[in-house]
C-alpha cells in the first residue's frame, strides 16, 4: 500500500507542478494537467459525467487536461485527497462524515444528484423481500472501503442488524453482480449500472430493487477535496465542478447521445450504446433527479445522515455540519 500511495504522491505532485506553472487558460496557453482519483474504474457507466466531459470538451474548454486514476473505494479516494496525495477525488456525498471525524480534511463540493447512487438488489427466490431478510444472507459489495458498503450498513441499522449479521463479500466492479446473477449471492449493495447488468445476464432473476434513500438517506457520487485545495485553488475546483456538472446535464437531457459519447470515450463500451443509455435513464430517474440547483448539498439530509452514523456508532464523533461539505463552487 505505502508503495502505490507513493506512487500516487509523485503523480499528483507532478500534476501540481503543472498547475503552479501554468497561467490562466487561453487559446494560446497549454491546457493544466489535472489528475483526478476515482473509486472504481472510469469504464463505468457511474462515472459517465466525467467521461463526457472529457469526451465534449467541457474540460478543456475550462483549460483543464483531465486523466484519471482508480483508488480502492470512495473512502479510500478521500484519504488520498486529504493526505495531499490527491488534488481532487470522487465519493459519494456523506462520505466526509465517515472520515472527517478520523481527521481526513476532506469535503463534498458538488453532489451529482438529489437521489442515492447506491440501491440494494435482492433476490426474492432466495427468501430476501426486505432489508430484514438479510439476516444470514451473502451480499456483494464493490469494496469495504466504498461508501456503498457505509450505506449498505446504515439501511442494516435501520432494522437492528449488522455487518456481522450478514456476510458481506467485497467483490469488485465486475463480480459483484455477476455473484449475484449466477445465485451466488442473495443480494448486492448495487448501483444502476450493475444492476443492468445482472439483471440481463440472468433476466429469469425474481428481484426487487430497494433505493437505498427508501429507508436510509444516503447520498449521490460527489466530488471531494481537500480544506488545502479550497483554500489555495478555489479556482481549479470551480472548473472542475462547472465541466463536470455540465457533463451530468448533458446525460440528463439525452440519454442516447450521452451513451454515443461514452462509448466513444471507453471503447471498451463500443456497440453497447442501446444498453447504455437504459442504464442512463435509471441514473436519471433514480439518482440525478431532485436537485433545484444541480450539485447541491442538502445541509439537513447530510446532518440527519451524521446523526444515524453516531446513532449506530459507525462514528466515534460529530463534525460540525459546515465542516463537511460547501456549495460555494456551484456559484
Amino acid at each position: 500500500m505505502k508503495t502505490r500511495r507513493n506512487t500516487i504522491g509523485l503523480a499528483f505532485a507532478a500534476c501540481l507542478g503543472a498547475l503552479g506553472a501554468a497561467g490562466p487558460a487561453s487559446a494560446q496557453a497549454p491546457l493544466q494537467d489535472v489528475l483526478y482519483l476515482l473509486p472504481a474504474p472510469a469504464s463505468l457507466p457511474a462515472f459517465a459525467p466525467w467521461m463526457i466531459a472529457k469526451q465534449r470538451g467541457y474540460f478543456a474548454a475550462e483549460g483543464l487536461n483531465v486523466t484519471f486514476q482508480v483508488a480502492r473505494g470512495g473512502v479510500d479516494v478521500a484519504k488520498q485527497v486529504g493526505a495531499g496525495n490527491a488534488v481532487v477525488g470522487g465519493a459519494i456525498g456523506d462520505t466526509p462524515i465517515l472520515v472527517r471525524a478520523n481527521g481526513v480534511p476532506v469535503k463534498a463540493i458538488a453532489v451529482l444528484g438529489g437521489g442515492s447512487l447506491m440501491q440494494l438488489v435482492v433476490n426474492k427466490d432466495k427468501g430476501v423481500t426486505s432489508v430484514k431478510d438479510l439476516k444470514g444472507k451473502t451480499v456483494t459489495t464493490l469494496a469495504f472501503q466504498d461508501t456503498t458498503y457505509f450505506a449498505l450498513l446504515g439501511m442494516l441499522a435501520t432494522v437492528g442488524l449488522t455487518k456481522d449479521d450478514v456476510n458481506a463479500q467485497a467483490a469488485g466492479p465486475v463480480n459483484i453482480w455477476k455473484l449475484f446473477a449466477a445465485g451466488q449471492a442473495d443480494a448486492m449493495a448495487s448501483v444502476p449500472d450493475w444492476t443492468f447488468y445482472a439483471l440481463q445476464a440472468n433476466p429469469k432473476m425474481n428481484v426487487d430493487i430497494i433505493p437505498s434513500d427508501t429507508v436510509f438517506k444516503s447520498m449521490a457520487q460527489a466530488i471531494v477535496a481537500s480544506d488545502d485545495t479550497i483554500k489555495k485553488n478555489p479556482e481549479l475546483l470551480r472548473k472542475l465542478v462547472r465541466a463536470t456538472l455540465k457533463g451530468m446535464k448533458a446525460e440528463m437531457d439525452d440519454p442516447a447521445a450521452a451513451a454515443a459519447d461514452f462509448a466513444k470515450a471507453v471503447p471498451e463500451n463500443a456497440g453497447k450504446e442501446a444498453d447504455l443509455t437504459e442504464i442512463f435513464k435509471g441514473f436519471a430517474k433514480y439518482v440525478y433527479a431532485g436537485q433545484q440547483t444541480l450539485g447541491e448539498m442538502n445541509e439537513q439530509r447530510l446532518s440527519d445522515l451524521q446523526d444515524f452514523y453516531l446513532k449506530e456508532k459507525i462514528i466515534e464523533q460529530k463534525t460540525p455540519v459546515k465542516d463537511l461539505y460547501t456549495n460555494e463552487f456551484l456559484k
